[in-house]
């Protein structure tokens, strides 16, 4: 026998729209886990998990994963900066090989390298200062696209002037500007700050100050760019919003890169301690 105690709440209503009943005594409400709050191996994993393995009806497991790829190029990094980290390590990982066999004689390439002596100064993992890496995901949505393309239809010819100003001027020139920053750091010409510093008034105002200045300070690496030809190559300095070429030196194209980086890193140098 079931005894009722009248002095019991009744139970709450069953008609639409009546209030929600109180929580249970102790009770805690806890935020929703959201997937982009995953530890970046958990979001790792389920990325790769989204490969397939086996083949569709009317195409091969290759063809799966290409259209994978370019999903995740076009789509899924562009969700948050969660889901953008994970993928482009996924993304730069998978095309480097094709990317490094692309790069031309006899220039070199070090477009994701594993590690960096000024990691720890850029606080952020979206940020990177190795800027041949930007030529190396331009080539990551271009290959996507020109593969998912030529997988969806026979018709479609691959074009290979896609490729042509990436590795004939894009991809030595940022080389080249990755190397001048390390031989310049070698030298004390060139130090690397990081992107949430506001440029130094020495380094805004850098032409126009003495001479004696001049050969006590280096320059930041965010306000140098390249020059390049297949004859000679400058260094360019962007100051008060203009750009000026400040070291210039000729190069052979059969030159390594290497050899012109030292010799803009040492010019470099002289003109900084010239009057």
């Amino acid at each position: 026998m079931v005894v009722l105690d009248e002095k019991m709440a009744p139970p709450p209503p069953y008609a639409p729209g009546s209030p929600a009943p109180p929580p249970f005594a102790g009770s805690s409400s806890r935020p929703a886990t959201h997937i982009s709050n995953l530890p970046a191996n958990v979001l790792l994993q389920i990325i790769y998990m989204t490969f397939p393995q086996t083949a569709g009806v009317h195409e091969g497991p290759f063809e799966r994963q290409r259209k994978t790829l370019y999903w995740l190029t076009y789509h899924l990094r562009l969700v948050n900066r969660a889901f953008y980290i994970a993928c482009m390590h996924v993304l730069r990982s998978a095309y480097l090989p094709a990317y490094e066999s692309l790069i031309r004689s006899p220039y070199s390439s070090d477009p994701f390298p594993m590690t960096s002596h000024v990691a720890g100064t850029t606080g952020t993992p979206m940020y990177t200062v190795q800027r041949e890496t930007r030529v190396l995901d331009l080539f990551i949505a271009l290959k996507t696209r020109e593969d998912l393309y030529m997988d969806d239809s026979e018709l479609h010819l691959g074009r290979e002037e896609l490729f042509k100003d990436l590795f004939d001027l894009m991809q030595p020139r940022s080389r080249l500007e990755d190397l001048v920053r390390h031989y310049g750091m070698r030298e004390g010409v060139v130090h690397v700050t990081s992107p949430n510093t506001t440029r130094s008034p020495s380094s805004a105002s850098l032409t126009d100050r003495s001479a004696k200045l001049r050969g006590q300070t280096s320059i930041p690496f965010s306000a140098l760019s390249i020059a390049f030809s297949s004859r000679k190559v400058g260094l360019v300095l962007m100051s008060s919003g203009r750009k000026s070429t400040v070291v210039e030196v000729a190069r052979d194209p059969k030159e390594k890169l290497e050899v012109a980086a030292k010799k803009l890193a040492k010019q470099l140098k002289v003109w900084l301690s010239h009057a």
